[in-house]
């Protein structure tokens, strides 16, 4: 019951006065009381308390949480935009709206934009740890409890290894363990400043592995990690690359409709909503894709780890007419390839406010709210544990990478509506292989009917230079793939383009190409055109020459340049 003291000038008797209060507060209470236990008015109150004294905000609250229980989809959508939408509820009022929110709604104003979060529950409050017992211990526990079939080799040895070195031998390591993964660059360095979250960092990458596998998800839910996961997530709340981690592997458990509950009760809404405000492109998007895995009432689709939805991140009323598929080269990643070309540290100062961490969601989105936007990340990191997993390991090539992603876009719903891609580098060669495999599987049929533009950014379609470099530098920039595909004029190069440039003209394919003229410092000591200008034509549609180099080739300046936006 909530009282709100008024003050009267009234000369009543003052016990008869605080007894007409008490009587409508009285009323007041049994009026909610009743709502509450009619399951939130699906049942018809009493007409006699209906049109009595009560606060008319209180009212409108529980007729939009009925509506929410609606039967009819088009007027619980409406419930719970209006819920939103409504900014003058008391602190009370959403508290009692998030106690009787059901899964289906509270998911629901989650994928609200700028939804007020008091209407989310806070995560649960954690039993204390034994003492003695850390959340990295938590971690490890966790994972000797799941299987290691249908893992990665790789992440069956460090996993293994994680679990059987103790944290302070871990810190005397060098090398080996921590080259787990990070767009190339090892990550083996001591880990003596701060050991502890180093080593939650790795178990949690082997984590994400197994979250991946739908058998291993029932196994984590059921041994507390979702519990577990919320522990790390606010202790580490500096860390956004651990958060990151957390809300990936979030993402992939909700992939499984039967744990969706276990991630709601457990406290993960409020996590989540919060996450999808926050001012972090990589945050935001991490947050978006777990949100949009759990939501069954608007979507159909589902986004596999790896496909990240850049526009629309939140429920809307725009109808969605293309889809727009950006694909980042080798080392390259689904938000970083497509930040805005680096300032000078001046120039930083000056503009901050307008610089942009990932183009295609800031100015594309903006320009075009019709597109759904979506960036693709396939693992390269797994290229990067080769030269210390002593475990023999399958290097993934050009045509497996391309089967993995076919599935992952299918899930995606990738292929129902027209399709733009836009590729850089390596990345441009896995669309052509993709395509050419959509073209001999019924299933995929509709990708290549619905594919009506590609834009090329520097891709080596006549293979590149770099294989008559050393082996360190071709090992820099093209780690997983075999460096014969990658020789000028390979065999498997020349059969890739000559099929897809037959299935291209067939199927009137509109092409534009970006090629770099500049070249582009690797260490301290070689400079190299990457992709020269007759390598990056493909043979059809415009060549454009850009001065700079291969790795700002696809990071336009600004808006308006003609890099992100031709007409």
């Amino acid at each position: 019951m909530y009282l709100k003291a008024t003050p009267s000038d009234r000369k009543e008797n003052l016990v008869a006065e605080l007894t007409h209060k008490a009587r409508r507060e009285l009323h007041k209470a049994a009026r909610r009381f009743l709502e509450m236990s009619s399951k939130l008015l699906l049942q018809s109150i009493d007409e006699r308390l209906s049109h009595l004294d009560a606060d008319p905000h209180d009212v409108a609250l529980w007729v939009l949480l009925k509506r929410t229980q609606s039967a009819n989809q088009a007027v619980r959508l409406q419930a719970v935009q209006e819920l939103a939408d409504n900014h003058h509820w008391q602190d009370y009022q959403y508290q009692t709206a998030a106690q009787v929110l059901d899964e289906r709604t509270a998911v629901s104003l989650a994928r609200t934009p700028q939804v007020d979060l008091r209407f989310f529950l806070p995560p649960p409050a954690l039993p204390d740890l034994d003492d003695g017992f850390s959340a990295e211990d938590g971690l490890r526990q966790l994972l000797a409890s799941l299987p290691q079939s249908e893992v990665d080799r790789c992440v069956q040895y460090f996993t293994s290894l994680a679990l059987r070195e103790s944290t302070e031998s871990l810190a005397a390591q060098r090398g080996g363990l921590w080259c787990f993964g990070g767009n190339g660059l090892p990550y083996a360095q001591s880990l003596t400043s701060v050991p502890s979250e180093k080593v939650e960092s790795f178990c949690l990458q082997a984590l994400v592995q197994h979250s991946k596998v739908q058998s291993h998800c029932d196994n984590i839910v059921a041994s507390g990690g979702l519990q577990l996961l919320q522990r790390v997530y606010h202790l580490r709340r500096d860390s956004q690359k651990i958060q990151r981690n957390i809300v990936r592997i979030i993402g992939n458990l909700a992939l499984n409709d039967s744990v969706h509950q276990a991630i709601v009760q457990a406290g993960w809404l409020s996590v989540l909503a919060e996450m999808m405000q926050s001012p972090h492109v990589i945050q935001a998007s991490h947050a978006a894709r777990a949100l949009t895995n759990l939501d069954r009432e608007t979507v159909t689709e589902k986004y596999e780890d790896g496909v990240y939805i850049l526009h629309p991140q939140t429920r809307g009323n725009q109808q969605i007419k293309a889809d727009v598929l950006f694909i980042h080269g080798i080392l390259g990643a689904a938000f970083k390839t497509w930040r805005q070309k680096d300032r000078n540290t001046g120039e930083e100062e000056k503009d901050e406010d307008d610089y942009t961490e990932c183009w295609p969601k800031s100015w594309l989105a903006a320009d075009c709210p019709n597109l759904r936007v979506l960036s693709v990340e396939y693992d390269s990191h797994l290229s990067d544990w080769m030269a210390k997993c002593p475990v023999e390991n399958q290097r993934k090539s050009l045509a497996y990478r391309s089967q993995e992603l076919l599935k992952k876009l299918k899930m995606a719903g990738v292929g129902e509506r027209p399709v733009v891609w836009v590729a850089h580098s390596m990345g441009g060669l896995l669309v052509k292989k993709m395509l050419l495999d959509a073209s001999e599987d019924p299933d995929m049929s509709g990708l290549l009917k619905n594919t009506k533009g590609i834009l090329f950014y520097s891709v080596p379609h006549h293979g590149t230079f770099m294989a008559e470099y050393s082996v360190n530098v071709r090992y820099l920039l093209f780690p997983s793939i075999e460096v014969r595909e990658l020789c000028k004029d390979s065999p498997a190069l020349r059969n890739l383009n000559e099929n897809f440039l037959n299935m291209a003209k067939e199927k009137e394919i509109k092409v534009l190409s970006f090629a770099e003229t500049l070249p582009t410092t690797i260490g301290p000591m070689i400079k190299i055109l990457v992709v020269p200008a007759q390598s990056a034509h493909l043979g059809i549609g415009e060549l454009i020459e850009v001065d700079v180099d291969h790795l700002n080739i696809c990071k336009p300046e600004k808006k308006n340049s003609f890099l992100c936006w031709r007409r």
